[in-house]
């Protein structure tokens, strides 16, 4: 009966160590995946607050609103899908 549980006891260690070896060889290096940037429906989906299919300068938040003048093609004052698809993807940030 003692020898069944040491078994059973090396058997689970070696499993355990057997998928921890796998999950790990499977995470991106860094620790981090590159992500691709949000498309145009996420972005509206997360921002438009008030589903009116435009965002004003209210609504958005992080580095778009850093260059909500040059999306803003048509000066407005609000973003639409349209001006947002033309608009320049950003680069992907340099590491040191």
């Amino acid at each position: 009966m003692k020898k069944m549980i040491v078994k059973s006891a090396v058997l689970t260690a070696m499993v355990t160590v057997f998928f921890s070896a796998n999950v790990n060889a499977q995470q991106p290096q860094g620790g981090q995946g590159q992500k691709e940037p949000p498309s145009v429906d996420e972005i509206f989906g997360q921002m438009d607050k008030d589903e009116d299919g435009k965002l004003s300068k209210k609504e958005i938040k992080g580095p778009l609103k850093n260059d909500f003048a040059k999306i803003d093609t048509d000066e407005d004052g609000y973003i639409t899908k349209e001006e947002l698809e033309k608009a320049p993807k950003p680069k992907g940030r340099k590491r040191d």
